[in-house]
């Protein structure tokens, strides 16, 4: 749409206008509360320009990277079976409203939007899914050329893990297509499909693979008590009214989990088409921050700070990556590519301290936590990445840095909060006591009972 743009204005400056309104409009005015269901290109906004640009001022020129490791949520997919037959629930209940005011965009739903979510799709990778991953591989080979090449390809230097499901597995033959069809020579396209990958649940779906996190939180009403509060707390309950004042219906047939779904099809009707949907019509800004409060309170409790356990299952994923960062020092692979889930990658954060506030989210506190730094749409979109590069500075001067979502960040922790590339065994040392004294066995299949959330650990650093 930015080329559009100045193609236009060159060509006639009285456009100017039109274009600028078209460009504005094109973007729901509340798409930066779309928490996990959010555009990669919506976190870093230059990307909107170019999609394969690269943010420049990560590169390090004064030293040698010799080893990535990537791990990466997967790109756009469509909604759950479930979140369908929810979506198709308040379309039946839209279709047949008495709203008492002619909205527009009302009545474009009624009349001209079509449900055309299925069933079967539940989950499936898009077709921008694929391009999500696609373009990241661009970029990572334009960030560390030395480490994701043609040559390094070919020469089996490269590593890929994916989780089971369809839409891991399709991300990471969409990036191995970004690699071979955009980056390298395009006659090379059909050698990804030769390119190996490990299915590894184990490391990428460890949250399933968990019995303690299965027992104590997913199959425990009682470890999300304070999301079921919130959802009928007065924040939410201004958002149903509103919502049946709009369409004119009972107040008893907007549920929680309608409204959510009337906030997903807004999401997703911009994620999967871009299209700024009518569904967004029906939540104001101050709407679309309690429906994103109601998604982080969820994720903190089932996959954050909530309970212990949702971070220390992830120990088996961060052993993982240093123990490979140990071999590499001698270089054996350059680059190891691993898709997984939000629900991999959100708990990894949390074991290292990451996006941590000095108070619990809860059901009353919504106010209060305006500012929280636990913000998913900041942090989770579709292609989320979190990157440990291994820099040698000198002839025993090995360094680490991380980037989150390409951008650099520090280890919360850190006796220098500015140094984005500390020596490598300074973090190991920082992060001792997780690589030695966090077992995903002890953690995950022992008998003694978990520790609940306390509220003064969130005071305490991770690593």
């Amino acid at each position: 749409m930015s080329k559009i743009f100045v193609f236009l204005f060159i060509l006639s400056g009285c456009l100017l206008d039109y274009v600028t309104l078209e460009v504005e409009t094109s973007i729901p005015s509340i798409v930066k509360y779309f928490n996990t269901k959010g555009r990669y290109e919506d976190v870093n906004l230059y990307l909107r320009d170019d999609v394969l640009a690269v943010n420049s001022s990560v590169l390090q020129t004064q030293c040698e990277p010799i080893h990535l490791t990537a791990i990466i949520r997967h790109g756009t997919r469509y909604p759950t079976t479930k979140k369908i037959k929810e979506m198709k629930q308040l379309y039946r209940i839209i279709l047949h409203s008495n709203a008492t005011e002619d909205h527009d965009w009302l009545r474009e739903i009624q009349t001209q939007w079509k449900m055309w979510y299925t069933e079967d799709m539940d989950g499936r990778l898009v077709q921008k899914g694929v391009d999500d991953l696609k373009h990241l591989a661009v970029r990572f080979s334009k960030m560390f050329p030395s480490l994701i090449s043609e040559e390094n390809l070919r020469g089996g230097l490269f590593q890929f893990t994916t989780s089971s499901k369809h839409r891991c597995v399709n991300s990471t033959m969409s990036f191995k297509a970004g690699l071979t069809e955009l980056t390298f020579n395009p006659l090379l396209s059909p050698l990804y499909l030769e390119i190996p990958h490990t299915v590894n649940d184990t490391l990428m779906r460890f949250f399933h693979e968990c019995d303690r996190l299965k027992q104590e939180v997913d199959n425990n009403s009682s470890a999300v008590r304070e999301v079921d509060q919130f959802k009928n707390g007065p924040e939410m309950k201004r958002v149903y009214q509103r919502i049946t004042d709009l369409l004119g219906v009972p107040h008893s047939l907007i549920t929680h989990d309608l409204a959510e779904a009337a906030f997903d099809l807004c999401g997703y009707e911009f994620t999967i088409k871009e299209v700024n949907s009518p569904w967004c019509q029906l939540f104001t800004e101050e709407d679309a921050k309690v429906m994103e409060y109601a998604s982080d309170l969820r994720e903190f409790w089932k996959r954050g700070y909530g309970h212990e356990i949702n971070s220390r299952a992830s120990c088996v994923l961060l052993r993982d990556v240093f123990e490979r960062l140990d071999r590499e020092k001698s270089i054996q692979t350059t680059a190891t590519v691993q898709v997984g889930h939000a629900d991999t990658l959100l708990p990894l954060l949390t074991l290292l301290g990451f996006f941590k506030d000095t108070e619990a989210l809860t059901s009353v506190n919504y106010a209060s936590q305006a500012n929280r730094a636990f913000r998913t749409s900041h942090m989770m979109p579709y292609a989320a990445n979190f990157l440990f590069v291994l820099y040698k500075c000198g002839r025993d001067d090995l360094r680490l840095q991380i980037l989150l979502n390409e951008k650099p960040v520090t280890l919360p922790g850190s006796t220098n909060q500015q140094d984005t590339m500390p020596l490598y065994e300074d973090f190991k040392e920082l992060c001792k006591d997780l690589l030695q004294g966090c077992d995903f066995k002890t953690e995950c299949h022992s008998n003694e009972p978990i520790d609940l959330f306390l509220p003064n650990k969130l005071n305490q650093t991770s690593c």
